[in-house]
């Protein structure tokens, strides 16, 4: 297979890779190269478009200003200002975006525009002043409106400094507006220091021994943010100057232990929980960025790391933005992203992941990477990871890991966590194998993907997700092996998930070489009156063929085989709708295997093993 590579130059993929995967890079244009040569041009394409339309722009056929984007100004700024910054005061456009800052600050100074947004715009300030262009920018009466409304108190108490109504993720943020209020000179320092204690408080008490941040307060959410979220308090120190203490240093070098293993050829990132899709690969460049700029990196390490963020850049131009629109897709041709990133905020999305690349791919170029061609013996380097690794994100009344498998290309995730509020009954949640393009739950469905589903006669559902003790896994040469128990099942039904002592589950994983095993044992506390227990399979896989004693091959795809034990039928068929859409792209087939209604009074073991290419 050809694919064409981030310099426009054709280059052999190693493998065919058809969607949901995008291209193998067996090569890759240098990071600096796709960004001017491929991003910037796109980022000014949208920008042009909002200077000749305002309020009037539609991208893809929605208005972008009438959609309520809490977070555009900010956004929009942000990238005016990147795009301002990087065009020569000789260049006739110069004038014309430095104008057209001016014309939509006025435009937007009284639109909403919270939090995170907040940070995008007065980040873009910071970089203005530093640049000796913010009084000719932004006139002083918006710039007087924007030094009120940009300010860190509307969603912080600032009694106790408790977040209001939003994740812990958010002390980043506020520490980031405080620090650049003061730089700015909007106000002294004593703000950003008390929320920088704040947020190092906090990191530590909900990270614990394992240096990873729980989402949740102690409920045991780990997911993409958990990982990257100490690579933003880096970021916001890199760019504020403010040098990080040791600990931040170990925990980034947390972050780069779990991130490591994971690197691959075709710049794919994280692969479950919430807000992936392209966000769960510039978690990575934001993560080894500043680990490179800390010096948290070995040399070899930093190559690596420089290598992938290449392809990572490359995977953005050339599988995420679709050429028809001009716009980065998550939402489109099958694919699908959770309800925090609706298609409404499309013109946000694209500015926001625009200028995480671009200000990643500054500090690549400030190590001496500008340019520079990725190291040849990436791949053989890849070849020498571990083939299976656990990462520990808490214990104690319950586990939280992560195992990371690597099985010839395929990156395989086991995520043991809790969704908890609002996330637990989500199939991206599961604790279930998920691989990039291979297997994929998808966003904000619940559909029992992968996970026995037990209904009972009084209506109750139960499914074993949340409570997870006494995790072991065992290396027996090319097999891993994962056990574990849950002395409850998680009720379904509610926001949170909710401990039911009817039910009790013992599960055991056996991962090899081109299979997946996963046997479930059911433990009553008593006699439970089940009207149903079902379990899903949607797969990229397609053309399945439901064969004897609960076997459904595949025509096509990486997944060849699924076998089901302890369910009475199964029915599988092509499938075009959603939820069955994954990050990616569509999935192509379900399969519904179910067991009928009895009474279970005594343990009950079901299970699946599935092969795949």
């Amino acid at each position: 297979m050809t694919v064409m590579l981030a310099s426009g130059t054709p280059g052999v993929a190693e493998t065919a890779a058809a969607a949901p995967h995008g291209p193998v890079y067996g090569t890759v244009a240098p990071m600096d190269v796709t960004i001017r040569t491929r991003l910037m041009p796109q980022l000014a394409a949208l920008l042009d478009q909002t200077l000749r339309e305002k309020r009037a722009m539609r991208l893809d056929g929605v208005p972008v200003f009438d959609a309520h984007d809490k977070f555009l100004p900010g956004k929009i700024a942000g990238a005016f200002a990147l795009l301002l910054l990087d065009t020569p005061h000789s260049d006739p456009r110069f004038q014309t975006y430095l104008a057209g800052f001016r014309q939509i600050a006025d435009m937007t100074v009284e639109d909403d525009n919270d939090s995170w947004g907040m940070y995008y715009y007065i980040s873009a300030l910071y970089s203005l002043k530093k640049a000796g262009l913010l009084d000719s920018a932004v006139s002083a009466e918006t710039q007087r409106k924007l030094r009120e409304k940009l300010d860190w108190r509307r969603f912080v108490r600032t009694d106790d400094l408790t977040l209001i109504e939003l994740p812990n993720n958010y002390f980043g943020v506020a520490f980031s507006i405080a620090r650049l209020r003061m730089l700015l000179g909007w106000e002294d320092a004593s703000g950003s220091d008390a929320l920088f204690e704040k947020m190092l408080d906090h990191y530590r008490k909900y990270s614990g021994a394992f240096g990873f941040a729980d989402e949740t307060d102690g409920k045991g959410r780990f997911d993409r943010y958990s990982v990257l979220l100490i690579g933003e308090i880096a970021q916001r120190l890199i760019e504020t100057g403010r040098t990080p203490p040791p600990e931040v240093r170990e925990w980034l070098r947390k972050s780069v232990d779990l991130m490591l293993p994971r690197f691959n050829l075709t710049g794919e990132g994280f692969e479950y929980g919430r807000s992936i899709g392209p966000y769960g690969e510039t978690c990575f460049l934001e993560v080894m960025t500043a680990a490179a700029e800390l010096g948290v990196l070995t040399p070899e390490e930093q190559r690596m790391a420089y290598a992938f963020s290449s392809r990572i850049a490359a995977r953005y131009v050339d599988f995420w933005i679709d050429a028809d629109t001009g716009s980065v897709n998550m939402w489109d041709k099958g694919r699908r992203t959770d309800g925090y990133r609706e298609k409404y905020r499309i013109l946000g999305e694209n500015l926001s992941l625009a200028r995480q690349y671009v200000y990643t791919n500054e500090e690549w170029n400030d190590l001496g990477f500008r340019s520079k061609p990725t190291d040849p013996g990436y791949a053989a380097w890849l070849d020498r990871l571990p083939k299976s690794t656990f990462t520990w994100f808490a214990k104690g009344d319950y586990d939280r890991a992560l195992l990371t498998l690597r099985d010839g290309r395929h990156v395989i995730g086991l995520p043991l966590i809790n969704g908890a509020d609002g996330q637990h009954m989500h199939n991206a949640y599961f604790p279930i194998p998920a691989s990039t393009g291979m297997l994929s739950g998808s966003a904000d469905a619940t559909f029992p993907q992968l996970v026995p589903q037990v209904t009972l006669q009084d209506g109750t559902v139960l499914m074993p997700l949340a409570w997870f003790r006494d995790v072991t896994v065992e290396l027996n040469g090319i097999t891993t092996i994962v056990t574990y128990r849950q002395d409850a099942a998680d009720r379904i039904g509610g926001d949170d998930a909710v401990k039911d002592k009817r039910l009790s589950f013992e599960t055991r994983y056996v991962f090899s070489p081109g299979h997946i095993t996963r046997t479930d044992r059911m433990v009553p506390a008593e006699p439970l009156k089940v009207k149903n227990i079902s379990l899903e399979f949607a797969s990229f896989s397609s053309k399945p063929v439901v064969q004897a004693a609960g076997a459904i091959s595949y025509g096509e795809g990486e997944v060849t085989r699924f076998d089901v034990q302890g369910f009475q039928r199964c029915r599988a068929a092509e499938v075009n709708a959603a939820p069955y859409r994954a990050p990616t792209g569509p999935l192509s087939s379900r399969a519904l295997c179910e067991r009928g209604a009895a009474t279970m009074a005594s343990p009950l073991s079901v299970g699946w093993s599935l092969t795949y290419r």
